[in-house]
């Protein structure tokens, strides 16, 4: 099988990226979003961290394919950027993100990860 090259953008076009990674890291979302934005690219970020609170309704009727329906749109997020980045504070990835790395992977988008680049970063450890 021929390695697949993702689609660049054209010139003087900006780059489009997808965050993933656990909801539970909100405020490194917004971080890095702010960064890649200031840098001259298009963000694609997570569009809830947490359920909201809507008056009548009720979640837990409703959470029998929620989280089907969300992981369906996010896969559709990765198929439209050009590189995949996963926010992954000390290296965390949990089952969700990994889906979605192999998922990423598997269509040929580079995948960039920001504990690795912090390490590279700030100098505390291995260059990747």
């Amino acid at each position: 099988m021929k390695d697949q090259q993702a689609p660049q953008p054209a010139e003087g076009e900006a780059k489009v990226i997808t965050l993933c990674g656990s909801t539970k890291f909100e405020t490194e979302f917004a971080e890095v979003n702010q960064r890649l934005t200031m840098e001259g690219c298009v963000v694609i970020s997570l569009g809830m961290f947490s359920l909201p609170d809507l008056p009548d309704y009720d979640w837990t009727v409703d959470s029998s394919d929620l989280k089907g329906r969300l992981g369906s749109v996010h896969f559709q997020k990765i198929r439209m950027a050009d590189e995949v980045y996963i926010v992954d504070p000390g290296g965390y990835i949990g089952e969700s993100t990994q889906r979605e790395i192999a998922y990423a992977e598997s269509l040929g988008k580079p995948v960039r990860y920001l504990s690795r680049e912090r390490l590279t970063r700030t100098g505390d450890g291995p260059r990747q």
